[in-house]
């Protein structure tokens, strides 16, 4: 990510969305992890909760090279909630209900940000034409781009999760169809699977193709596109309104 808000060259542009990335990355993975504790906990698995892993405090969350990977590459990932698959009523629905939690919730925080990333981009076109006051508007710029920000991070770490491989969280939901031998085979080559596939990643990213960048900007504008034609007509009829 971090590549790719350099080559744009304005250095003020560049500080602006690297202020604004930091607090919606972290947002992003406290609230990723807290999900996949808070299933499993509700599933029988008290394992996350006796650690105080069920909180939004991003200190109890955060990987620092996870973190500072997601912030360069667009790519990255938090302490994983410890779960332990022996504590649930039924295991393999256990473990693929935490597994999706994590991705679930970003898919919910995305859809949020992206119909508030319309509704802003309607109401700043309205005040444009309402109000002349330059700082208030750059306040809702700021906004505009926070929400788009937050719709293109969430989407982008909920796709990138759902990668059907370990250790990513897709490999997990993946467990309940998957015979225990084969699963635990793949299991065990985890951390070569992840470096494998961070690897290429990073290489498509240079190259110019991320597809879970693409997966997260085509769901963010078929969000907030309409969102923002719906409130704009409003706006506009509005304006009609306030001038007959």
């Amino acid at each position: 990510m971090l590549f790719s808000i350099l080559s744009g060259g304005d250095i003020r542009d560049i500080i602006v969305e690297l202020l604004l990335s930091l607090p919606v990355i972290i947002f992003a993975l406290t609230v990723h992890e807290t999900a996949h504790g808070f299933v499993a906990w509700k599933c029988g698995d008290n394992t996350a909760y006796n650690l105080g892993r069920l909180t939004l405090n991003p200190l109890k969350h955060l990987d620092p090279i996870g973190f500072l990977s997601m912030l360069i590459f667009g790519y990255g990932w938090a302490k994983p909630v410890p779960i332990n698959t022996r504590n649930f009523r039924n295991p393999k629905r256990g473990m693929a209900l935490s597994a999706a939690a994590g991705p679930a919730a970003n898919l919910l925080l995305g859809a949020i940000s992206a119909v508030l990333y319309g509704f802003c981009v309607a109401w700043y076109n309205y005040l444009s034409y309402t109000i002349d006051n330059a700082f208030f508007l750059q306040c809702v710029e700021v906004m505009i781009n926070l929400f788009m920000l937050g719709a293109l991070y969430n989407f982008l770490f909920m796709a990138f999760n759902l990668i059907p491989v370990p250790p990513f969280d897709g490999s997990r939901v993946a467990f309940v169809f998957l015979p225990p031998k084969a699963y635990f085979g793949l299991m065990r080559y985890e951390r070569q699977i992840m470096i494998g596939v961070l690897v290429a990643l990073m290489i498509l990213s240079r190259l110019g193709f991320s597809p879970f960048s693409w997966i997260a900007e085509k769901l963010t504008v078929w969000i907030a596109s309409p969102v923002a034609d719906g409130f704009w007509s409003i706006f506009q009829n509005a304006l009609l309104n306030s001038l007959s």
